[in-house]
């Protein structure tokens, strides 16, 4: 009995190619725990449809991912002086974010990130004089900037990604290529067109693999179900059954991830006075459950086992039986299945 992704192969994979076609020269990602679908599954549908280049998270995904994949393996994570040296192929290339790391990379190949309005790391204009005569030493394999998803600002996109090609520009450094995330695709052909001499890669995950939300499916299996009656003590910390009805047992605990959220930027009032309402709940030990039976997302009956969840089905809906698989809405990149199967 298990939690198992369930994949609709041809419809993941026709979006994947609606994807490709939008972005020429696409950088697939996979990084993290491979979207949800593993770092093996995801370097073969990479190599599958032909790319040259998979991006990975880190150095430590770069060397599992090695052995599956026969392209070159672009590493997101900036190189820092003094990290941990993992054993890498030549066909690694290290992503870069200060001058002093691209000293630190003498012969290797590299892409240099500049800072965007992210702020998270990169390269600041009044370090390009510096980086000009530390490139020599390195293999440039291109320049990279991290753009932000929301832009509540009103500034534009393209405009970020032109002012900084124009400032490498000056510094005359090298433009041959320019890897760009979170652009659309009209955005991305606008940046084409406007430096034909650029080769612009889009690097892509999200939207590449989890953009069909109708192509996968979680679902736990039912192992268990017993009748309570309202006032029952069960579990581990021996609460009362709130009502009548039935404790359902089914795979998918918190090794797997269920149970587990990251946090979320909350945009309205609405969605603000639903986070509130879900706070105030919680603290009455009443904790809505991923897992879905007779149309409703159903309760937690106690926090979730490791493997398991334990939820409480009331009396007025038909039982479950042992064996009945529960659609778990669940979020891909903090879930591990036990198994995946396509269909």
């Amino acid at each position: 009995m298990a939690l198992t992704l369930y994949v609709d192969t041809a419809r993941w994979r026709a979006h994947q190619q609606t994807v490709l076609q939008q972005f020429p020269g696409i950088v697939p990602v996979c990084k993290g725990n491979g979207y949800g679908f593993g770092h093996e599954r995801l370097a073969d549908e990479a190599a599958r449809f032909g790319t040259d280049i998979l991006a990975v998270g880190t150095t430590y995904e770069a060397a599992r991912i090695k052995d599956f994949f026969s392209g070159d393996l672009l590493v997101l994570t900036p190189f820092r002086l003094g990290e941990e040296p993992v054993p890498l192929p030549d066909r690694a290339i290290r992503s870069v974010s200060s001058v002093d790391g691209v000293r630190g990379l003498v012969g290797a190949r590299v892409v240099v990130e500049v800072m965007s309005s992210m702020k998270r790391h990169g390269i600041s204009e009044e370090d390009l004089p510096k980086l000009y005569a530390a490139i020599e030493d390195v293999r440039l394999e291109g320049f990279a900037i991290h753009l932000p998803l929301d832009r509540t600002d009103g500034t534009d996109a393209v405009g970020e990604v032109i002012g900084w090609m124009e400032r490498l520009r000056n510094a005359r450094l090298p433009l041959h290529t320019m890897f760009v995330s979170h652009l659309k695709a009209d955005e991305l052909a606008h940046l084409q067109q406007q430096f034909p001499q650029t080769r612009f890669r889009a690097r892509i995950g999200t939207r590449l693999w989890l953009g069909d939300h109708d192509a996968t499916q979680y679902r736990g299996a039912v192992l268990d179900v017993t009748p309570v009656a309202k006032g029952d003590r069960f579990g581990y910390r021996q609460q009362k059954a709130a009502g009548d009805g039935y404790l359902v047992v089914v795979a998918g605990g918190t090794s797997h991830g269920v149970g587990l959220e990251a946090p979320k930027a909350l945009h309205g009032m609405m969605p603000r006075a639903k986070g509130v309402a879900r706070a105030g709940l919680a603290t009455m030990n009443r904790n809505l459950s991923p897992f879905v039976w007779a149309g409703k997302q159903r309760w937690f009956a106690e926090p979730p086992h490791m493997q398991v969840s334990i939820l409480f089905v009331p009396g007025d809906v038909p039982a479950p039986q042992v064996g009945d698989e529960l659609v778990a809405h669940l979020r891909h990149t903090t879930t591990q299945f036990d198994r995946l199967l396509d269909h």
